[in-house]
């Protein structure tokens, strides 16, 4: 009897190792020979293993193990350098500290492709056993998730990691809405010229970021307006002008007595169209917590006020303005391109509207008998001497 011949495989190689286990080579779409990630107990597992990888690279889905032993390091400074020029300053800069403080140290030197989720589970496990608020575990988990989309999206890895961790919740924090009597108290109270600057914060609902950056060019005096087209930020210690927050330029018209005292306050300004209108002592740009110390917490205490943020101001604005006049309207007032950005972060339920309505529906209510017809004197029809109006 003849002996049997050695299959010959149409796809890969398999070999028995000295432990009895299989070895599988195969080719990828480039024709170099590579190994499997493991071994396996039986040829039959080997075949099947090969059948599957044959699929996927004829699919297009095969991916380039050596990829895949990238760094997470080295693959987030090529990110962030790919991203940066898209990016605020201040953003810029969260990025980076995020990167190099809480990222590299504990996952840097791992290869993209020995992430799994439970990797990312106990990296967050850890920032929050070492005391990090929820926000900047947030914003460290964000950055990441952002790092390995970007390592799919380029063919490193099949599926990111960063998916179906459970990240802490963030406190329920309510913006303190002052009534306008209130934010007049404030602004009375403030020192000249920080008096106006917080008078824009309140009544045409700037950002403190955006009220710094004002400059004599952006008052148009004559049509009572500004105009909003840049913002003052701190990154890592630096004063950067940029664009308001989500590049959102806007004009806002202004209250004529405040129009009136900025033209007063103008006249003795010194420098030419790009002087900024609220310079510190030494004509430089403000920093928020040296301004807050000196100028804005002050106000509050003196107006008979407490945990008021200059944030406030500018939700309390929004609030005014989305009861009175609509959330899209409190939109452009604010520079959101979304208004449920407004009614998420801003717009607040105004304290009495609830009773009010209760009374108008009474009204409503009263005005019509069981029939659901107007009764006498609420109703819409001619007077007497008037003639009916035509049917439409």
């Amino acid at each position: 009897m003849p002996p049997k011949r050695k299959r010959r495989r149409g796809f890969g190689r398999v070999r028995k190792l000295p432990s009895g286990r299989y070895q599988v080579r195969y080719p990828g779409p480039d024709g170099i020979l590579r190994p499997a990630d493991r071994t396996f107990a039986t040829v039959a597992d080997a075949d099947i293993w090969l059948a599957r990888k044959r699929v996927e690279i004829e699919e297009g889905r095969w991916l380039d193990p050596e990829h895949g032993q990238t760094t997470v390091e080295d693959w987030g400074a090529r990110w962030l350098a790919s991203v940066s020029p898209q990016l605020k300053a201040k953003t810029q800069a969260s990025y980076r500290s995020l990167i190099t403080s809480r990222i590299n140290p504990v996952l840097g030197d791992r290869e993209l492709s020995s992430l799994r989720p439970i990797t990312i589970a106990e990296w967050v496990a850890q920032m929050k056993t070492a005391g990090l608020s929820p926000s900047r575990i947030r914003q460290a988990y964000r950055v990441l998730s952002q790092i390995t989309a970007s390592a799919v999206d380029n063919g490193l890895i099949a599926v990111t990691p960063c998916r179906g961790v459970r990240l802490p919740r963030m406190p329920q924090t309510e913006p303190h809405i002052l009534t306008p009597v209130e934010a007049s108290r404030v602004v009375r109270n403030a020192k000249p010229p920080h008096d106006l600057m917080i008078a824009l914060l309140a009544f045409a609902g700037l950002r403190v970021g955006e009220a710094f950056a004002l400059r004599r060019s952006d008052v148009d005096l004559a049509h009572g307006r500004i105009v909003v087209d840049e913002n003052l930020a701190e990154a890592n210690g630096a004063l950067v002008f940029d664009t308001p927050k989500s590049h959102q330029k806007r004009t806002l018209t202004l209250a004529p007595s405040l129009v009136k005292r900025l033209a007063a306050y103008l006249e003795a300004l010194p420098g030419g169209a790009d002087a900024l209108l609220f310079p510190n002592t030494q004509g430089q740009p403000l920093r928020y917590n040296q301004w807050r110390k000196a100028y804005f917490d002050p106000a509050v205490s003196a107006a008979g006020l407490s945990d008021v943020t200059p944030h406030d101001l500018r939700a309390s604005h929004g609030t005014w303005v989305a009861d009175r006049y609509g959330v899209m309207t409190a939109a452009h007032r604010l520079g959101h391109s979304n208004a449920s950005v407004t009614t998420r972060h801003y717009a607040r339920p105004v304290a009495g509207r609830d009773s009010e309505m209760a009374e108008a529906s009474d009204v409503w209510f009263e005005g019509h008998d069981e029939s659901g017809r107007a009764r006498e004197g609420h109703d819409d029809g001619p007077r007497d001497g008037e003639e009916s109006p035509p049917a439409r």
